[in-house]
């Protein structure tokens, strides 16, 4: 910009931005998101699918505990078609229901039913009070088809993560 000796601009001189100027930094900003939005949806997939994960697991320990400490029978149902897992027991009013988050859903229920069976169906397991714990799990899927599998152990009776194997 012209200015005059005293640094100051002179007047009549145009100050601003032109619209090159303009449409490059438009342009720029916008090949920055292109390149970073699958790297943001795909880090939030992933955090959706480890807080589903890490939700069943605690649902499913905090079962295994009602039956054991209170000795009351807990029944867990895992139902593919509402995405979610519900949790009842012999004490009146106890109700729990665990929501998948958008963009996981419920897989599979495992052990799988025989052939025969409608896969679509509830599932039901039953905790009894120092009862075997039930060999349940399910398989869980996010957007990007990342799968990760929780499964019960029935002799610690522990809950865990874990990748599915390969069919």
């Amino acid at each position: 910009m012209p200015t005059s000796s005293a640094g100051r601009i002179k007047p009549g001189a145009a100050a601003g931005v032109t619209l090159i100027e303009m449409l490059v930094v438009v342009a720029l900003i916008s090949l920055m998101v292109g390149v970073s939005y699958p790297a943001i949806t795909s880090g939030i997939d992933s955090l959706r699918l480890n807080a589903a994960t890490n939700g069943v697991v605690s649902f499913l320990d905090y079962g295994l505990s009602r039956a054991e400490r209170r000795q009351q029978m807990v029944e867990i149902t895992i139902s593919k078609p509402e995405n979610a897992i519900e949790m009842r027991s012999s004490e009146a009013g106890f109700y729990r229901r665990l929501q998948m988050p958008d963009g996981v859903r419920i897989v599979r229920v495992l052990p799988p039913l025989p052939e025969s069976a409608d896969p679509e169906t509830a599932r039901n397991f039953f905790l009894y009070p120092a009862g075997t714990v039930p060999p349940l799990g399910l398989q869980l899927i996010n957007r990007r088809n990342v799968q990760r599998v929780v499964r019960v152990d029935p002799i610690t009776g522990v809950p865990h993560i874990e990748a599915p194997q390969e069919q």
